[in-house]
């Protein structure tokens, strides 16, 4: 007997160093681990120990005897990716990296941020060095995308929280919740307080399809529904048009997978999660029947990973929809198909896309349709949008890769509900310096470089902010571990300048400046409250989804 790793991988990369036996890959020093979008276990080398189960943060591991039947294909996919990868062990000792000598004091960092890359980062510190870390967010709640990202439908991805949870339990760490640097407190003021900070603020924005219409009521981004579904607090006042029939999802990564199930499955089975209240309302209330998922590029080329697009096959009530001619494959991308190299889980999201072209339709499910090799050209309305217009594309290769390109071919489709979902984008941060074509700050392994393209001392950046959206919340932790390793080694080696004002200076500061400012035992309030809320009707928690309920019961 083997375990298996499923489709609720963080690629938080945990397991891979308990493994007695090193069977986990790829590993964080391959540079598949960069681009992989789960980990695998090799059947034949595991000896069944459970170490891994136990460093899993996400409950994504499994002896493959208790794998349910939505999970029982993981077995042959965890396989087939050692048919391809031969498993080459590697028992070189683990060098445990070096703390900073005790004769130079207490490291002390400002982390601005509280989602999954900042939290790593400050685990990454409490683990390396004798460190003060003070964590900023101007939200009242902690863990970022975890928290108002993942789909309420994947809990058990919204685990990874509890092992921040753990590592945060002592003082070393403070929260300092609903403060917004920039508002409250100045770059200035937390260099002057600390040796170093970290930003990880990730990337705030979504980019735009730059189509007529695209601005029409009833167009929105993915984001934003996201984070309304969420119960994000900035959010919880959106409205969204359910009206209609047929709803459009422009752009086929993770994220528009996860809006799809949201608006067809049954809400009966989201109100077992932890969604905002008002927003399973609205869908008990949905009129939308048809979800069409619209991709400019071909089903190989599909962003959305092989793992989450197999799951949709288990949904209750849902057909899943691909239209057979769709799946007629240009000359580059079956010769990619063809290659004997090519990788399994690329070779399994074509054999899915077939699988579900074949599939069985029942006329009272709701549909997720998927279409490829299409493109948005306008959006069309008198005072609403009404249809979606676009151009059928062909691959074509350029510089070595396969790239969208329109044809004379037009369409449209009717809908009253359009979700752009085609990636996100970092916003400058006040009094840094800011790349505006790739929308990160410019840094070298998470040293922020100024205009002169030398480090400025004591900045650094970590996730999205740092590298761009892209990466699962598990690939925060190895980025987080390469910006620690440059910060330490800059204070080892006397780069770093002196604090002028103690963390007590700081927490007296920000009390004068934030009245309501969510501390530590704050936030213990609010998550005790919202658990307890959910306890009493079988849910994880029943989430507060405005400011003001926020600050209310962080005061007990």
């Amino acid at each position: 007997m083997a375990y298996v790793i499923t489709q609720r991988c963080c690629n938080d990369a945990s397991c891979v160093s308990e493994c007695p036996v090193d069977c986990i890959r790829p590993t964080p020093d391959q540079p598949e681990f960069a681009t992989t979008e789960m980990l695998y276990i090799d059947p034949d080398t595991c000896i069944d120990c459970g170490a891994c189960v136990d460093a899993c943060p996400v409950e994504a591991i499994f002896s493959e005897d208790d794998l349910t039947a939505s999970l029982a294909r993981y077995r042959d996919i965890n396989a087939a990716y050692f048919q391809r990868h031969p498993l080459e062990s590697n028992f070189d000792p683990i060098v445990t990296p070096a703390r900073p000598p005790k004769d130079l004091g207490t490291l002390r960092v400002a982390i601005v941020g509280a989602g999954p890359a900042a939290c790593y980062a400050a685990d990454e510190l409490l683990r390396r060095a004798d460190v003060e870390v003070e964590m900023f967010d101007r939200l009242p709640t902690p863990w970022g995308l975890v928290r108002a990202g993942v789909a309420p439908d994947h809990p058990g991805t919204k685990t990874v929280s509890g092992l921040f949870e753990s590592a945060f339990r002592r003082e070393t760490l403070q929260y300092y919740l609903n403060v917004e640097v920039g508002t409250h407190i100045t770059h200035e003021e937390l260099m002057a307080h600390h040796h170093a900070v970290i930003y990880a603020v990730g990337a705030a924005t979504d980019r735009h399809m730059g189509v007529p219409g695209e601005n029409l009521p009833g167009s929105h981004s993915a984001t934003e529904f996201v984070a309304w579904y969420n119960g994000h607090p900035d959010y919880a006042d959106r409205q969204f048009d359910l009206s209609g029939e047929r709803a459009v999802i422009v752009g086929n990564g993770n994220v528009a997978l996860d809006v799809a199930r949201v608006l067809t499955v049954d809400p009966d089975e989201l109100a077992r999660t932890d969604i905002a209240d008002y927003a399973l309302d609205a869908l008990r209330r949905s009129n939308i029947r048809e979800v069409v998922v619209l991709g400019r590029r071909g089903p190989l080329q599909a962003a959305y990973t092989s793992s989450e697009f197999l799951a949709l096959a288990h949904l209750k009530g849902v057909d899943i929809v691909v239209d057979e001619a769709d799946l007629a494959l240009d000359t580059g991308s079956q010769a990619l198909l063809d290659d004997p190299k090519v990788e399994p889980s690329l070779r399994l999201k074509y054999t899915l896309a077939k699988e579900y072209a074949a599939g069985r339709r029942d006329p009272a499910n709701k549909r997720i349709v998927f279409r490829y090799l299409g493109s948005p050209t306008a959006l069309t309305g008198a005072e609403h949008v009404e249809t979606v217009e676009f151009v059928h594309n062909e691959l074509v290769e350029e510089g070595g890769q396969l790239v969208a390109r329109a044809t004379e071919r037009t369409d449209s489709m009717e809908a009253s509900l359009v979700l752009r979902s085609i990636g996100y984008k970092g916003e400058p941060i006040k009094d840094l310096p800011f790349d505006e074509r790739r929308a990160v700050v410019p840094n070298e392994h998470g040293r922020v470089l100024g205009d002169d393209g030398i480090p400025i001392p004591g900045v650094y950046v970590s996730g999205w902010i740092k590298r761009g959206p892209r990466g699962v919340i598990g690939s925060n932790r190895i980025d987080s571990e390469e910006t620690v390793e440059q910060l330490i080694a800059d204070f080892t080696t006397g780069k770093l300048g002196v604090p002028q004002a103690n963390r007590a200076a700081l927490k007296a500061l920000l009390g004068e400046r934030q009245a309501d400012l969510v501390d530590r035992q704050g936030w213990k309030a609010i998550d005790l409250a919202e658990k307890s809320a959910g306890k009493a009707s079988g849910r994880p928690r029943v989430k507060f989804t405005s400011r003001e309920d926020l600050i209310k019961a962080a005061r007990g």
